[in-house]
């Protein structure tokens, strides 16, 4: 059975978190891989056809997954962890335990190294939020 997990909503449950401090944990201290995956696909969307994470896929605290379509129209499936980022499949929803790719720390450099629209798109974006500063200095 798959289901979605979201620790922030174990708070409510009696005694969570007490113990979770016991333990040495701030519920507000523990990684929740989808929330960061969220965050993850917040920042870039605006540079390729399509970002979300996976629903198919099983979350976890130390991993989640994100499909992600580049403007040039490539599918792929990216596993975020710890490590970082890295291509675990070339479609969406697809996990190749054979596939090895190496990690990128930002999805930055992942998405720079797969798709050079989304390079010129980021840069675009930049030197456009250049110009409105210098506009607003100038003001």
């Amino acid at each position: 059975m798959e289901t979605d997990c979201n620790p922030m909503e174990l708070s409510g449950v009696s005694g969570f978190e007490e113990e979770a401090e016991l333990n040495g944990f701030e519920g507000t201290d523990m990684k929740d891989m989808r929330l960061e995956a969220e965050a993850v696909v917040n920042d870039v969307l605006f540079a390729v056809n399509t970002m979300f994470v996976s629903k198919t896929l099983r979350c976890a605290d130390d991993v989640a997954y994100i499909n992600v379509e580049t403007r040039e129209g490539n599918r792929y499936c990216l596993e975020l962890t710890e490590a970082g980022l890295r291509v675990v499949g070339y479609a969406f929803d697809q996990v190749d335990d054979h596939l090895q790719t190496p990690y990128h720390e930002t999805v930055y450099s992942l998405l720079d190294t797969l798709s050079p629209a989304y390079r010129e798109a980021f840069g675009n974006a930049l030197l456009q939020r250049l110009e409105a500063l210098k506009r607003e200095g100038q003001s």
